[in-house]
Formats: C-alpha cells, structure tokens, sequence
C-alpha cells in the first residue's frame, strides 16, 4: 500500500509537471494541458471572454484547451477558398486527435517517470521501483480505458458557460439560428479580416501632417469594450503615425470583471506611454489592472507629463454594470461633478475624461479636452474657448456592434500638438468600417486658430442643479451612479473654423 501511495503520488506530480502541449487546431493557436480531477471534464478556456466546460467523460481527468491566438494568414484562407471551408470540420478534428494524443503521450511519460524517481527515492530498492512504475502504468492504462469507455460525443452540444461567455447562449438563440446567423456573417467575416490589411496599406501612403520633431504626436482612442480586432488596429496606427503617446478615455472592458483583466495585457506590448482614464463599463479591478501594465499612465483625479504634455485625468464616477444603487447622473450633474475638481487641475495642456457631460464641467480649464463614451464621433468648440474631441469606438462598440441596423465602425484619431506652445495644431479622424464593411476614410483637419484665448468659465453662471455623493473613484460592484438618459451634447453653430480643412 506505501508503494501504491507514493507511485501515485509520483504519477500525479509527473503530470502535473508535464507541462502543456502547443497545437495548431484549424486557425487557432492552443495550449492543452491534462491534469487530475474528481470529475471527469473538458475546459475550454476563451480568455478574456469565459470558459465553457463539457463532462465529455468520467474518468479522473481534466483536459484543458486555452485559445492562445488565431492565425490571422490561415483564418482569411479558409474564410476565402470555400474548399477550404467546406474541410474545415475535418481539419479541425485531425488537429485535434493529433495534439490530445501528443498530449497523452507527453503525460504517460512524465507519470511513469514521476512514479519510477518517487518511489526510488522513498523505498531506494530498484525493484520496488520497477513495482511502482507498475502499478503506475496499470493505473494509467485503467484511466485511459475509463475515459474512452465512458466517452459522450452528445456532450458537446451542451456546455456549461462561464464568465462573459455565460450570455452566449441568450444572445445569438438557439442552435438554429447560431447556424443561420453564422452563415449570413460569413462573408462579412472575411471582409472584417481584411480590414486590417486595408489599414495598413492605406496608412502606409498617407503623408503625415508634420514630419519635423517638433510635433507631438498623440492617438486618442476610447470604448474598446474588450474587442480584440482593437488592437491590430491600435498597433497599426502607432506604427504608421509614429504616435509619442496614447490616450484611452475608457470602456476598455465590457462588465469590470475579473476574466476581463488578461484583455488589457496587450497595453503592455505597445511600447508607447499609454494614458488611461476609467470609464463608466471599467470597475476599479480593471483600473488596478491597467494600472500593472508596464507602460501605462492611469490618472484619475491627477495629473502627469507625459511625453512633453501635461495631461489631467479624471475616471468616470459611475459603474453601470451593477444596476444595485441608483444616482442621478444627468448632464447638469457630471458637469458639477468636474467643477468640483477644478482646485485639482493646474493648467494642463489636455485633459481626458470618460463622459463629455464631464468634460463641459472642465470648460474653460484647458485648450483641448478628450472624452468618448457616446460611441459617435464629433468635436465641438465650447464657449470658453475649450476644444473638446468626443471619439467613436476604437472597438466597433465590442458585442454591441450588431445591435443596429448599421455596424458601428472602428474609429481613432490622431492628434498633433506643438511641441513648443503644447497646442493643437491639427488632426486626423481615422474611420475603419464596422462588420461586414470594406472601407477606410482618413479626414484631416487643421485647428484654425492653436493661439486662442482660453477663458475660464463666468462665475456667476447659475449652478447647475444635482450633487454628487460619496468618492470619485467607485468600487467595482458598488457604483456611485447608475447610467440615466443620455442628453445631447451643448453645440453652437460650427464656424469656419471648425469645419475640416
């Protein structure tokens, strides 16, 4: 019974140091790995989107697939050539038998060698040893036997989801219409994996505004809502554009949990200074998460220099997710809300806030405002004298880019400050067509007077009715505000000045 003890123990401690095996199954890149468990089951891991899980068997034995990346060049080629498709099934499950019998492989291996070391070093008897792999390998055989014996191909239809996954199934319906509606998007998947490709030829022509080192050059991106097609087009436009720095005006995560956090870790890959603000869909998790990337600047309620630009940030005082506390968050309100902070805000030369409802509370404050949260681009010039640039969605407004009749489309820009003055002086409004869309616009635009007067707002202006309680920066799972109607921004009538040049 000791050798049986301490063979299994060995055995369990071989697969668990095996490690994990790299397949290429279809266009996806995995990582599988085979671990014990009481019950026996089949974890697919999609982070940062969830898990779906499949008692596919009953023996003690967990298999684990981690989706790691997709080869973009394979994806297009089946996408393309419907006789690639059309094997795709097939291809699929020989990848698949290939890498879980490299895998079993690997872990039988390893438990045997695990088992044989275990009990020499205990028992230091050669042929208790040889006992002991034995009985290992027995068990081992016994295990396998189990598992293909016990084997439920209908498992695979129904899998119990996890993490954002979990509303899958409410959101594209039953099996029927998953097969409908995939084969209505399919064509427009192909084009959605082109659009990359059409983005880097189109900005690797475009002539910058101003090639001299005296520019600032800055990517003002917002509400990716955790749509990972956000960043081949973040790294395309930094490249191309030679961006000094990036600022995020939040929504970079859906809900604020947790599973989201791993979606952030491309932040760190960017090699640029990356200026983040929370927004209203970020909880303080995703905040401290970004706030680990080595690169990335999170302000709230402070302000850093940052590439040759004082910059003042402010993160969303509201978290919408959790619908368990209700606060007023009208327009008049979130403008009260900024102006309480204007003690905090030493003449920077840009400000980044989440809501535009914010931003008007800073009018006055600085010469160039940014903020998102609306998904719907547009640039006012504020009475004060106070430009602020509202962006679109960097992320194509994530799962909610087929909830309308159109696709939202991937929008940034890119800003040119002057490296001197610290005003703008230009800027580029780069549009990349939603789903099922094929094109690329680039709009410049050149700031009519960068040396304008920049005046505080009156003092004696009526204060706005609402008040805001409680800190400015909420707990996720414990929001300050709930997300009341949303009010059309203050607009004047554009001047020349504000038309693109």
């Amino acid at each position: 019974m000791a050798v049986l003890l301490v063979a299994a123990a060995g055995a369990w401690l071989g697969i668990i140091l095996s490690g994990t095996v790299r397949a290429q199954v279809g266009p996806v890149e995995t990582g599988m790995s085979l671990r014990p468990a009481w019950n026996g089951q089949t974890v697919v891991d999609a982070s940062p989107l969830g898990t779906l899980t499949f008692r596919t068997h009953d023996a003690p034995l967990r298999l684990r697939i981690a989706l790691e990346n997709i080869d973009q060049e394979r994806a297009r080629a089946l996408l393309e050539d419907p006789r690639l498709t059309d094997r795709l099934p097939g291809v699929i499950e020989s990848d698949l038998i290939d890498g879980v019998r490299a895998l079993v492989i690997r872990s039988l291996l390893c438990a045997g060698a695990g088992a044989l070391i275990a009990v020499l070093m205990v028992f230091r008897r050669p042929r208790v040893a040889l006992l002991g792999l034995l009985a290992a390998s027995v068990a081992l055989a016994g295990t396998g036997v189990l598992a293909v014996a016990t084997f439920r191909p209908n498992s695979l239809v129904e899998p119990r989801y996890s993490g954002l996954v979990a509303a899958a199934p409410s959101l594209v319906g039953s099996a029927e219409s998953i097969v409908t509606r995939f084969e209505s998007y399919r064509s427009q998947l192909t084009k959605l994996v082109t659009n990359v490709s059409k983005l880097y030829d189109t900005v690797s022509t475009l002539p910058l505004y101003d090639a001299d080192p005296n520019s600032i050059r800055v990517l003002h991106v917002s509400d990716i809502h955790i749509n990972p097609i956000a960043w081949n087009v973040i790294r395309s436009l930094k490249d191309q554009f030679a961006v000094d720095l990036i600022v995020d005006t939040g929504d970079i995560s859906d809900h604020g949990t947790k599973a989201e956090n791993k979606f952030v870790d491309e932040i760190g890959r960017l090699d640029v200074p990356y200026v983040y603000v929370r927004g209203n869909h970020d909880s303080m998790t995703t905040q401290r998460a970004v706030e680990r990337q080595k690169n990335a600047i999170v302000l709230d309620d402070k302000t850093r220099s940052v590439a040759g630009l004082t910059i003042y940030g402010l993160g969303d005082p509201r978290f919408t997710p959790d619908k368990s506390v209700a606060v007023n968050s009208d327009s008049a309100t979130l403008a009260e809300f900024a102006r309480a902070r204007l003690g905090h805000v030493d003449k920077p030369d840009l400000i980044a806030v989440h809501d535009p409802d914010v931003g008007k509370g800073f009018s006055g404050a600085a010469a160039m405002i940014l903020a998102g949260h609306t998904h719907d681009r547009k640039t006012t010039m504020l009475p004060t004298g106070t430009r602020m640039l509202v962006q679109g969605s960097t992320g194509g407004a994530g799962l909610r880019a087929l909830e309308h009749a159109q696709p939202t489309p991937v929008q940034a820009s890119v800003l040119y400050f002057d490296k001197e003055t610290k005003r703008l002086r230009a800027w580029d409004d780069i549009t990349l067509g939603g789903l099922g869309e094929q094109s690329v616009y680039i709009q410049r635009h050149v700031e009519p007077n960068p040396q304008r007067m920049i005046s505080p707002e009156p003092t004696n202006a009526p204060s706005p009715t609402g008040s805001v309680s409680g800190t400015a920066s909420p707990k996720a799972g414990s929001p300050l505000w709930h997300q009341g109607q949303s009010s059309p921004m203050l607009q004047r009538s554009p001047t020349e000045g504000d038309r693109e040049s």
